[in-house]
């Protein structure tokens, strides 16, 4: 069980600045907003979202499953039409095409809830209502001498309001 530390900030560069000093110190830092902001995500380390990876790999298996799909029920079933070949590729655009699409989308889904962890049973160990109204939110976990290094960081940056709590891991 580790102290934790609550800071809560009326301005968005107080906020940035806050998560800049307590990174740059080694610090595991959770921010919270009423907005999502780039300028937050880019503080705290955040890159580019996996979830277009799922989607890709999800819309390429959905392509070669629809291609597989269609040769197989070709091969399997054969009509020789006015001497067209059994397996060609113009009429199984379509099918290919929605399999993608719909691979694609249930992937990107399922990236999503996997990536963001959802549904997260474990509830927040610390909020305050006042961050969906405007305030901006910084909680960061730490102990003994590394607890102040933490606290005089945040209040450097004069927030509206410091909690400190025990934080349950």
């Amino acid at each position: 069980m580790s102290a934790g530390i609550l800071a809560s900030y009326e301005y968005l560069d107080s906020t940035i600045d806050a998560i800049t000093g307590l990174r740059s110190a080694g610090f595991q830092v959770k921010a919270y907003a009423p907005y999502p902001d780039h300028h937050i995500e880019h503080a705290l380390g955040y890159d580019q979202s996996p979830v277009r990876v799922w989607t890709l790999v999800g819309g390429l298996t959905g392509a070669a499953t629809g291609l597989a799909l269609t040769t197989w029920t070709s091969m399997d079933w054969p009509l020789v039409v006015g001497g067209k070949p059994i397996v060609s590729i113009p009429p199984y655009v379509i099918i290919i095409f929605e399999l993608m699409i719909l691979f694609g989308a249930l992937s990107t889904i399922i990236g999503l809830f996997v990536l963001s962890r959802l549904p997260n049973l474990k509830p927040a160990v610390v909020y305050d209502p006042e961050f969906t109204a405007g305030r901006y939110g910084v909680y960061v976990e730490a102990e003994g001498a590394r607890l102040d290094e933490a606290r005089r960081i945040l209040t450097e940056q004069e927030p509206i309001e410091v909690r400190e709590g025990a934080a349950d891991a």
